[in-house]
């Protein structure tokens, strides 16, 4: 399911089903996307950051045309304990393997993944990108 922000409407709860996974996108050309994506996340149950929070960034291809700080984006992910992932959707190669990476992460954020918690992936992801 995709919502352009949170919370979400509340008049349908009973309907909704289990969220696994939050993915917030930040196009880095857009403050607004960045404001918007901050806001939003002061509706987000604490548990959800022990590895069920994800911040994507994208449009990272397009570096002169930036209008978010890249530190503005890192500090994030650090304040939240939350992976950051950066791609370009406008190629096809990398939006694929976006995509699938996103869905694996899913995978164990479901429990759909013997051995592997939503916790420990996220903590071997971020683990790896301070290498």
């Amino acid at each position: 399911h995709i919502a352009t922000s949170l919370p979400l409407p509340s008049e349908r709860d009973h309907l909704r089903p289990r969220i696994d996974l939050i993915v917030f996108v930040i196009d880095i050309k857009s403050k607004y996307s960045l404001k918007n994506v901050e806001a939003s996340l002061a509706y987000v149950d604490a548990n959800f950051f022990l590895g069920k929070v994800y911040f994507l960034v994208t449009g990272v291809g397009r570096v002169n045309c930036c209008s978010v700080e890249m530190n503005a984006v890192c500090k994030l992910g650090e304040t939240y304990c939350s992976p950051v992932l950066f791609c370009e959707l406008e190629l096809e190669g990398v939006r694929v393997a976006t995509a699938q990476r996103l869905l694996r992460t899913l995978q164990i954020c479901a429990g759909l993944v013997p051995g592997f918690s939503a916790l420990s992936f996220s903590l071997l992801m971020r683990n790896s990108a301070d290498d």
